[in-house]
């Protein structure tokens, strides 16, 4: 099995960043001409304008890191792991439900309130991937029938253990529970940024030494290029399948828990939509080519463009923009994968190029 060219996977990369921000500074031009400039240079620069501003940005790319090595590991499985929404918001609320209620835990608490997080969202994966490995249910339809069960599940268990009925939503967490700051605060004053950053950087490392240094990695890997031959070759299909989708919802269970651990008055609401963070995986997967370390960097990166767009209101401009531009990119993101499939299709045939 011979690697895609990396040149090509980042160019197809760099080329739906650069044409998603041209797309956003036709936004711009268009809703208000004057101070279009201005606007786009706020979004490029605004997330260095202080360490406040760059501490925000390693405290939003955490839990998006997070679901997007979920998406990515699965993918490694020859699986789409769509559920990441439910698989984080379960791992949240076991992680809320521990760091209410543990306080006798002590300074373990918020240790152990994280392993609840990686627990609720591996369970919750585990279903999906039983399905597939049994019953070759398609993991797509499983996950996202798991996310709206999971949504409205949370809802009624959050009701009925840890509601604050004022606020319509979770209690807090007790103090023992939330993530450390580890002297980051220091650093990035008046920021979020905590312990979950570190966290997250070594699940990507971790991840990639299992993927690319492990027996175990090269047997995942193996059923997604080809299941039969994998079969044929006495690795155990359906095992692998289980245990991709069960760390798939791990990853992003931990996610879940590093977002409502965070100290930040971060609640779980009791309404009806799915948490975002979970479907933000998919294009944070994307960008980053399916590597954990570049799903790290692309973790950073529309964490750097949603703190950039946070100070668009100061030119009079909606900070839904940012939405807009990260929409863009996704789009063109999978435009330029289908453009680069085809490539390499045509280099195999051709003989000039590797194979998938």
């Amino acid at each position: 099995m011979k690697k895609r060219p990396l040149n090509l996977n980042f160019l197809s990369s760099l080329f739906a960043i650069c044409v998603g921000l041209l797309f956003g500074y036709v936004i711009l031009l268009i809703s208000n001409p004057a101070q279009a400039g201005d606007g786009f240079g706020t979004i490029l620069t605004g997330a260095f304008r202080d360490m406040r501003s760059v501490g925000r940005v390693l405290y939003f790319a955490t839990p998006i890191i997070l679901t997007g090595l979920s998406v990515c590991f699965a993918f490694k499985t020859g699986l789409f792991n769509i559920g990441a929404s439910g698989q984080l918001i379960v791992g949240a609320y076991l992680a809320v439900l521990v760091g209410n209620k543990g306080a006798a835990l002590g300074g373990a608490h918020w240790v152990v309130a994280l392993l609840a997080a990686i627990a609720g969202g591996a369970l919750w994966a585990l279903i999906p991937g039983l399905l597939k490995a049994l019953a070759n249910v398609h993991e797509v339809i499983a996950s996202i029938m798991m996310n709206y069960i999971g949504m409205y599940l949370v809802n009624y268990l959050v009701v009925q253990t840890v509601f604050d009925q004022l606020r319509n939503q979770s209690l807090p967490v007790a103090a023992s529970a939330v993530i450390p700051r580890w002297g980051l605060d220091k650093i990035f004053p008046r920021s979020n940024v905590n312990a979950g950053f570190f966290i997250a950087v070594l699940a990507a490392v971790t991840m990639y030494v299992i993927l690319y240094k492990t027996k175990f990695g090269f047997e995942l890997k193996a059923v997604g290029y080809n299941r039969d031959a994998s079969r044929y070759a006495g690795i155990n299909e359906k095992r692998n399948i289980v245990l991709s989708m069960v760390i798939a919802g791990a990853l992003a269970g931990l996610g879940g828990g590093l977002l409502y651990l965070a100290g930040t008055g971060k609640h779980i609401e009791v309404v009806n939509h799915l948490a975002p963070e979970g479907f933000t995986g998919i294009p944070v997967a994307l960008l980053g080519l399916s590597h954990p370390i570049g799903i790290l960097f692309a973790g950073l990166f529309i964490g750097y463009l949603t703190v950039g767009g946070d100070y668009l209101q100061l030119y009079d401009f909606a900070p839904e923009i940012i939405d807009v531009i990260l929409a863009a990119i996704i789009y063109f993101s999978a435009f330029a994968l289908i453009i680069r499939t085809f490539i390499q299709r045509r280099a195999i045939r051709t003989g000039g190029g590797g194979a998938k």
